[in-house]
Parts: structure tokens; sequence; C-alpha cells
């Protein structure tokens, strides 16, 4: 394999990987298994740090697990989060993605928006191109 097809085949995994994660966080038919394999994204002991409002850092299973019961309990519906606008760096077995990002739904009947911007490092591993670390902080 070329150098280049080599570093084509890399961004074409990346940008699965990151539109796999968005695609996580979208309500109804299927968000269970999107939930399930989100965790198969993530290494095992990478870091998820939430800097809006006050700092909470998360492992893998702590930060799936509540929006699971959010986006699964009815609560949230019609939900979605997208990227925008961003870019992806790859040197080496070292990426990173860099954008803003939206989310709408209706949150208790109500509507429900908003927008911020997320930092997503990942590593080439044996299995594949994994995240080591999110971190995330919305608009107020």
């Amino acid at each position: 394999m070329t150098q280049a097809t080599e570093q084509s085949t890399d961004r074409a995994d990346l940008e699965r990987v990151v539109a796999a994660f968005f695609d996580a966080f979208r309500s109804g038919p299927g968000c269970a298994e999107r939930l399930d394999a989100l965790a198969y994204l993530f290494l095992p002991d990478a870091v998820v740090v939430r800097t809006c409002g006050d700092t909470t850092v998360y492992d893998v299973a702590g930060f799936i697990a509540p929006r699971r019961e959010l986006l699964l309990s009815g609560g949230l519906v019609d939900f979605q989060e997208w990227p925008v606008d961003g870019r992806l760096e790859q040197y080496g077995d070292v990426a990173h993605w860099w954008g803003g990002y939206a989310k709408e739904g209706r949150q208790d009947g109500a509507p429900y928006a908003g927008r911020g911007a997320k930092s997503i490092q990942l590593v080439r591993t044996d299995a594949g191109w994994r995240i080591s670390a999110v971190a995330w902080d919305d608009e107020r």
C-alpha cells in the first residue's frame, strides 16, 4: 500500500469513528445499539471531560450511562447531535478532530437545542482507530 493510499484509508477510518461518535447520540430506532457500539470506539481507559458548568471527568461507562438513560427514557425525543465545521488532523498513529457541533430535539415536550465545541483525540491500535479522549464545552 502506498503512503497516499494508507493516508486516504486512515482518513476514511477516522471520519467513520467521528461520525459514529456523533451518531450514537440520536434518539429513536437503533439508539440502544448505537450506544452499545459507542463503548467500542474508545480505549478502555479513555477520558471524557465536560467543561460547561462544573468540570466533570468521566470514564467511558460513566459517560455513556446517563446519556443512555436520557436517550432511552422517552424524556428526550427527536434528538440528534452532529458535527459542524470540524477539522481532522493526523500524524502517524495520532489524530485529532476539533470542531463545533449542534444538537436539537424535544426534552419533556419542549424544544431543546444547543451548540458547542468538541475535541476528540484518537490513536491507532491493533484493533483500529480508537478515541483516547474527548473534551467539550457548550455555548452559554
